[in-house]
Parts: structure tokens; C-alpha cells; sequence
């Protein structure tokens, strides 16, 4: 019996031995470029109020509080663009100075403690909106007002304001024009700007401002119907006007519930103000979008996501030489081709006795010694001739 069990105790070893040497054989099968199968890498949004003046109060507290909603599900500053009158925090007639609130409650200040503006003022112009748009910006522009996207960039851009029948003004001076923003679009695609664009605008008629789109992966939604009015939701009896549209507030009463890792689609998020809410009719446009909205995350363009991209490739920068440590593969007898390198930690080349003798040794320093070795010197005679 004793050898029966040794025999059974040996089969059971090779079975398991064999199953994980299948197993780690499969795994190691396994394309690296099937680890990540997202289309995007990085996530940017664009947020634009294109009204000015006290009694549009409304417009401010919308981008603001969308712009609350992106940065809570991850999207950092360095991603935003911000584009604001800026003029209500300030305002001689708020009642709460440094504060904008979307709620007649006052229970969340909109504004907040950390906020960055942009494009602040009269810098909110059409020509400003469509240069951040195609990148088209002057070389001294900071970084901050950049829209630094790839074609491997989600973008989101909302905007709000006072609109008509294919066209949006700004700041009641000059309007965009809906084949206009439909041409950006084009630009930014053919410059490899997005990979996928959400384009949201709530204002009058605002179905209009899509009607001309022509761009691939492009989804447009607007909070009303060309000839219908987006209207507001409430006053605030204490400030005097009104302080939120109705299509922004049911939109974030819809991402106020979607945290980081939601499953919630995209399709959902077209019916978070139906007509007897909103009063006007949402529209969506979906023909220039590749994919199945129901399959799309939310968080694919209110959130941020921070891929990492694993390749084989070697990738090869103009600059410093290569070093002799270098990968012997490399052809060093071709000096066309210089690779940047990074610094070593506890360079192996460093050799402190070496370091020692070279270093340098001031001449005040050797005159000093040399007299103090005379004077002790003279001082050793005298005593030996007394």
C-alpha cells in the first residue's frame, strides 16, 4: 500500500506539473498590444460660458458646476480649458461676494477655492475659442490655455450661453456660426487632435449648433429643438436671478451619481431631461460616432483615464550620444542616430581617488602654509642657538 501511494503521489506531481507549464504556455501566447484595448489614453475638456452681465448669472453657474463635476471624476486642471466672464463672484450686486451658487439653498459654492480660469473676461472671443480648438495659438501662449490633445484624446466640450438658429453669440459682440464650429472640427480631426469629441451645448435652439457636423466620432447634444427655448430652472430669491438652466441641473443631478469605475453608458445619460423636465426637446446626434452608445462609459468623456502603453519598439530621440553601455545591438559606427539617455543614479565611471587629486587647491592656502612652516622653522633655530 505504501508503494501504491508513492505511485499515485508521483502522478499527481507530473498532472500538476503539466497543467502549469499548459498554463504559463497560454499566457505567454498573449499579444501585449491586447492588455489595453481602450481607444483613448488621456481625457480633455473644454468649457465654455460665452455670456457676460449680472443677469445672465445662469450661464456662469452652468460651466462652473460642469466644470465641478469633470474635476471630481478626475480630470486634473492641466486638462481643462475654462473659458469664463468671470465677472459674477465680484460683482457689486452679489450678496455673497467671492461666491456663485446653482442652487436657490446656497449649500454648494460652485466657485470654490480652486478654481482656474483660463480664458477670463474679454478673452472669451470666438477667435480665442476656435484657436485653442485647432491649436492655432501664438507661440508665447502658456501651456495653461493650450488644448494639448492627440488623436488619442477623449475631449468633452460644453458650452452655454444665448443662442438662436445655427448660431451662438458671445458675450452679446459677435456669434459662432454652426458651420464655422462644424469647419474647427474638421480641422482639429484632420490635425489628429481627437480621437472621440462629446460636444454638448445648452442654449436656445440649440440643436442647430449640430447640424452641420461632418466629422468622424463626433457625438452633438443639444438641450432644445431648432425654434424651441432652453429655459432656466429657478431664481434665487436672495440674489435676484436666475441661477441654473434646466438641461445643466437634471445633467448633474445625473453625475452627481456616477463615481470613478461607474458602469453607467452614455445612452443614459441622453435621457436625464425628458420634455416634461426640460420643457424644451433634448437632441442627440449620433450618425458621426463610430460606436454603440449604449456600450460607451460615461466616465469615457466626464472622467480621466492614465493608460499604460507596454511596446517592444525602441524608441529613438535626436540629442546626447550614445554612451559605450549602450545595447550592443545598436550600430554605433552609424552617427546619424543619437538616442537621449538618462543620467545614471551611482554613475559606475565615477572614481573617487581619482576625484581626489584633481581637486583644486587655492593658492592663499599654500602661501599660508608655506610661511607657517618658515616662521616655525626660524623659531626652531633660535631656540636651539640660545
Amino acid at each position: 500500500m505504501m508503494a501504491a501511494d508513492v505511485i499515485c503521489l508521483r502522478f499527481a506531481f507530473l498532472f500538476c506539473f503539466f497543467l502549469n507549464k499548459i498554463h504559463h504556455s497560454e499566457t505567454k501566447t498573449v499579444p501585449v498590444e491586447n492588455v489595453f484595448k481602450s481607444g483613448h489614453t488621456n481625457n480633455w475638456a473644454v468649457l465654455v460660458c460665452t455670456s457676460r452681465f449680472w443677469f445672465n448669472y445662469r450661464h456662469v453657474a452652468n460651466a462652473l458646476s460642469v466644470y465641478r463635476s469633470v474635476k471630481r471624476l478626475g480630470i486634473p486642471d492641466s486638462h481643462i480649458i475654462l473659458m469664463l466672464a468671470d465677472d459674477m463672484a465680484c460683482n457689486a450686486r452679489n450678496p455673497r461676494p467671492a461666491a456663485v451658487f446653482n442652487n436657490a439653498k446656497q449649500f454648494l459654492n460652485v466657485y470654490g477655492d480652486d478654481i482656474e480660469v483660463d480664458y477670463r473676461g474679454y478673452e472669451v472671443t470666438v477667435e480665442n475659442f476656435i484657436r485653442v480648438l485647432t491649436g492655432r495659438l501664438p507661440p508665447g501662449t502658456p501651456r495653461s490655455k493650450r488644448l494639448l490633445s492627440d488623436d488619442r484624446s477623449n475631449i468633452l466640450i460644453y458650452m452655454t450661453g444665448h443662442g438662436g438658429d445655427g448660431f451662438l453669440k458671445f458675450q452679446d459682440a459677435e456669434e459662432i456660426s454652426s458651420i464655422e464650429l462644424a469647419d474647427a472640427f474638421q480641422q482639429m480631426w484632420q490635425k489628429q487632435r481627437y480621437h472621440e469629441l462629446l460636444f454638448i451645448v445648452d442654449t436656445c435652439q440649440a440643436a442647430s449648433m449640430y447640424e452641420y457636423f461632418y466629422s468622424p466620432n463626433l457625438i452633438g447634444i443639444g438641450s432644445s429643438q431648432v425654434g424651441e427655448d432652453s429655459l432656466s430652472h429657478h431664481v434665487d430669491p436672495a440674489i435676484g436671478v436666475y441661477v441654473i438652466d434646466r438641461y445643466t441641473y437634471h445633467a448633474l443631478e445625473f453625475l452627481e451619481a456616477v463615481s470613478f469605475g461607474s458602469a453607467k453608458k452614455l445612452s443614459t445619460f441622453f435621457e436625464v431631461c425628458p420634455k416634461r423636465q426640460c420643457i424644451s426637446t433634448p437632441g442627440v446626434r449620433m450618425d458621426l460616432f463610430q460606436r454603440d452608445s449604449s456600450q460607451v462609459l460615461v466616465t469615457d468623456f466626464f472622467g480621466n483615464v492614465r493608460n499604460i502603453e507596454i511596446t517592444t519598439n525602441k524608441v529613438c530621440l535626436l540629442g546626447v550620444t550614445v554612451a559605450d553601455e549602450v545595447d550592443s545591438n545598436i550600430d554605433k559606427s552609424k552617427n546619424t542616430t543619437e538616442i537621449f539617455l538618462y543620467p545614471e543614479l551611482f554613475p559606475k565611471s565615477y572614481d573617487t581617488k581619482k576625484k581626489e587629486k584633481q581637486l583644486p587647491v587655492h593658492q592663499s592656502f599654500v602661501l599660508s602654509c608655506s610661511v607657517f612652516l618658515m616662521l616655525s622653522g626660524v623659531t626652531f633655530l633660535t631656540n636651539q642657538v640660545s
